[in-house]
């Protein structure tokens, strides 16, 4: 079985040790007006963070920004082929606050927009997508499909967007990477998935730590086989590391070390190379550290940065 990365397919052995989560590139643009951290444009600087990621250890990353809300394709590229990283590209849609009121995706229809990211799965990545269409694409493929539900898009009938996403994850047997802001949103978009065909080993929670409650929610979608990443580590502002060891450790005596998978979900604001606090280097060299001071073994360790990725994003039925 492969995992399809930016410079191709990758059998899943050799993905090794992997950020479940971040975001390396994010150009400036309508995101930017949202939050002023989620601008990652200067190609040198993320280039010295990966090289800075790769002293530590790391191999391989999975970049969570879809087509249409910054994502900077040939940057990936160019960025996996000079440091070695292995980059999974993102398909999909992003909470639709990050696109403005004129962009495609709002008007595209279901077919439409199950076209385009079966599309990109299959034949390569479109550009310029943020200011219009698709049209032009690279032959650098992506290998996931990112889905966001908050709120609004809880409240809001139209469920479109997440029908495409369902459809294109069928026919190509891609993942899904699921932006999440509540355990409630969590458990409706599982069921949502599920009921429409998708297998739960194919389904991958973000941000379910970001409140550390309700512990219930999270044993029972990865008893269903649902994959947790927890991403919630280095951001001070929901909890502290501590807590976030403490939890894992306590998902982890419950039986669940199978389905953790782990990343930092990196904005401008927490990049070292851009002057922010931690770096893609805190996983492995502040957080893990303290993961085995609260008791994970390095088996569960292994299993949450090398084994589940390797399980997780592999692309095929």
């Amino acid at each position: 079985m492969n995992i399809q990365t930016v410079r191709g397919l990758l059998p899943q052995e050799k993905l090794g040790f992997c950020h479940s989560h971040e975001h390396l590139f994010l150009a400036q643009g309508h995101p930017a007006t949202v939050n002023p951290d989620l601008r990652i444009d200067d190609y040198a600087l993320t280039v010295q963070e990966l090289l800075a990621f790769r002293e530590a250890g790391g191999e391989a990353i999975i970049d969570a920004q879809p087509l249409g809300s910054g994502r900077m394709e040939s940057e990936l590229i160019r960025a996996s082929e000079e440091t070695g990283i292995h980059i999974v590209a993102s398909t999909g849609f992003h909470k639709l606050l990050l696109y403005d009121e004129g962009h495609w995706i709002h008007r595209y229809t279901t077919e439409e927009l199950r076209d385009v990211f079966t599309s990109e799965l299959t034949t390569g990545m479109f550009v310029g997508t943020d200011a219009s269409d698709p049209g032009q694409r690279i032959t650098g493929k992506a290998g996931i499909i990112k889905t966001a539900v908050d709120a609004e898009r809880m409240r809001d009938p139209d469920k479109r967007w997440f029908e495409a996403a369902a459809d294109a994850a069928k026919a190509t047997g891609a993942t899904l990477l699921c932006h999440i802001e509540s355990a409630e949103q969590a458990e409706w978009l599982c069921d949502y998935y599920e009921s429409h065909g998708i297998a739960p080993e194919k389904i991958v929670i973000c941000h379910l730590d970001r409140k550390l409650d309700r512990p219930e929610v999270h044993r029972k979608l990865a008893d269903r086989g649902i994959y947790l990443e927890y991403d919630t580590i280095g951001r001070y502002k929901y909890h502290s590391d501590e807590a976030e060891a403490k939890w894992i450790s306590g998902m982890l005596e419950s039986g669940h070390e199978d389905r953790l998978l782990l990343g930092l979900d990196t904005t401008r604001a927490r990049l070292r190379s851009y002057g922010g606090a931690i770096g893609l280097t805190h996983m492995a060299m502040v957080f893990l550290p303290m993961l085995r001071e609260f008791g994970a073994t390095e088996k569960q360790i292994r299993k949450m940065m090398i084994d589940n990725p390797a399980q997780a994003f592999v692309l095929g039925k």
